[in-house]
């Protein structure tokens, strides 16, 4: 894509963004919605900033956002390292992919309580959902990842002699790292929810709390500011993790602007 062409479109996400938000503005300010339920943007980014300068956001979005990058880690690790086992070993793939294929149907959320009993009201119990429920996305696309290594690579590999440490780490790796990088996307995304989720269901510390406590207080403006922040980690870590593919795939993005 042409440098000009990327600029062109950024300008365009953020015309749309604009123009969202001043309908959102019209919307409540002609209370063709109820502003008790649906605030303006004003109210909403006022709540926030006093959440900023009072010292009300940082505790509660360092929670969440701890909550969500470990229970991700685990999963991503864990994900890649059964998807290695699965896509290279008939016997792991016969040993692990029935109970696999038993628990990758079971919601996330399903599991609160089971992990509640196990864990008690704590951040491992916590993390632990997050981790069962992100795990899924990276393991689907590092069996994918690690299964479709070409065979001619295989047999260079075996040409040359190269032990099983070095074929992983310089050719079944990273011939699998576009699938294993979409997969984390993925399972980013999923952490987030489930961190605010348990957060709610478990009455932890965190974003998910503070909406639903402002929820329960009518503090509407309080509530969208939480939704806005949640949103702006997701685009934060989305972009985070881009610039990491960027840099981890350079080959496929040479000239692209």
């Amino acid at each position: 894509m042409k440098p000009s062409y990327v600029g062109m479109d950024r300008l365009g996400a953020i015309a749309f963004a604009l123009f969202l938000l001043l309908v959102w503005q019209v919307l409540s300010a002609t209370n063709i919605i109820s502003p008790l339920f649906f605030p303006s943007p004003l109210r909403t980014f006022t709540a926030l900033w006093n959440q900023i300068v009072e010292g009300q956001l940082w505790g509660p979005l360092g929670s969440t956002v701890s909550r969500m990058a470990w229970g991700w880690f685990a999963a991503s690790i864990a994900g890649v390292v059964l998807g290695a086992m699965i896509a290279g070993s008939p016997v792991a793939r016969a040993m692990l992919a029935p109970v696999l294929d038993f628990m990758r149907p079971l919601p996330a959320s399903a599991i609160i309580p089971v992990a509640i009993l196990a864990f008690g009201l704590s951040n491992t119990m916590s993390t632990a959902v997050i981790a069962f429920g992100s795990i899924w996305p990276v393991l689907l696309a590092s069996v994918q990842g690690f299964g479709a290594v070409s065979d001619r690579l295989a047999e260079v590999s075996a040409a040359l002699e190269m032990s099983r440490r070095d074929r992983f780490f310089k050719i079944s790796l990273p011939s699998a790292l576009p699938d294993i990088l979409a997969g984390t996307k993925v399972g980013l995304a999923i952490a987030l929810i489930l961190a605010v989720v348990t957060e709610m269901q478990a009455s932890l510390p965190g974003l998910g709390q503070n909406i639903l406590m402002a929820q329960r207080s009518f503090k509407t403006p309080d509530l969208y500011a939480g939704v806005v922040m949640l949103g702006l980690i997701g685009f934060v870590t989305s972009m985070a993790l881009q610039m990491l593919e960027r840099r981890l795939l350079k080959w496929r993005y040479t000239g692209q602007g």
